[in-house]
């Protein structure tokens, strides 16, 4: 009894019939000389926001690791499991990538549920533990008078990915490169209903227009 979801399928065969022959070529080098991408992108597992799709970036150009609100946990060799410190270090270490995107976005569940302290943080095994990450993030920014709900979780959406660079720059690895000059850490923010891209202006701290700096 076939159990593989139809949609995959049928857009396999998609790729298959459409883009695979334009790529042939690029996936035969990758596949003989292995990847060497000059990116890595961190960015949030939700659904809607693809950095291969968002950068349109062909195959081996990201190295691209997603989890529960983009987020980068600071350094802590403790002798666990840990899978976005793992992925940063083969991607500094192994790939010696030339830079790293945090990747935000706008409508972040796990960021809003750590506003409201809803599900799904609690119960749970695992998001809860994940996203006190920003906990101390959450409780530092104040909210402003007046300022509603939705704009306060945008204004911790950002901050996030502003925690995540700090984080970044615990990993001695990325210390190191990052204050030799020779990897650079970026900060970006997706807007999801209107596909808009603000990056972090590093002088300023503050989000703007992607087409702006183009």
């Amino acid at each position: 009894m076939k159990t593989f979801p139809d949609r995959l399928l049928s857009g396999y065969l998609a790729f298959r019939q459409q883009r695979l022959p334009t790529e042939q070529t690029r996936y035969r080098e990758l596949s003989e000389r292995g990847q060497s991408p000059e990116t890595m992108v961190i960015g949030c597992c939700d659904s809607r926001v693809s950095p291969e799709v968002i950068f349109d970036a062909g195959p081996g150009e990201l190295f691209v690791v997603r989890n529960v609100a983009n987020l980068v946990p600071p350094y802590a060799p403790d002798g666990a499991a840990h899978g976005v410190s793992a992925a940063l270090e083969f991607a500094v270490q192994v790939l010696r990538v030339k830079n790293i995107v945090v990747l935000g976005h706008a409508q972040c569940g796990g960021i809003k549920a750590l506003v409201q302290d809803t599900e799904p943080l609690s119960p749970g095994d695992f998001i809860g533990k994940w996203m006190s990450i920003l906990e101390a993030t959450r409780d530092e920014t104040v909210r402003k008078p007046g300022e509603g709900e939705h704009d306060f979780i945008t204004r911790l959406e950002k901050r996030a990915v502003l925690q995540s660079l700090d984080n970044l720059m615990t990993f001695p690895c990325v210390k190191i490169l990052a204050e030799r000059g020779k990897l650079q850490l970026h900060g970006a923010y997706f807007g999801v209903s209107h596909g808009s891209l603000s990056v972090l202006d590093k002088a300023t701290g503050k989000f703007v227009n992607a087409t702006d700096e183009a």
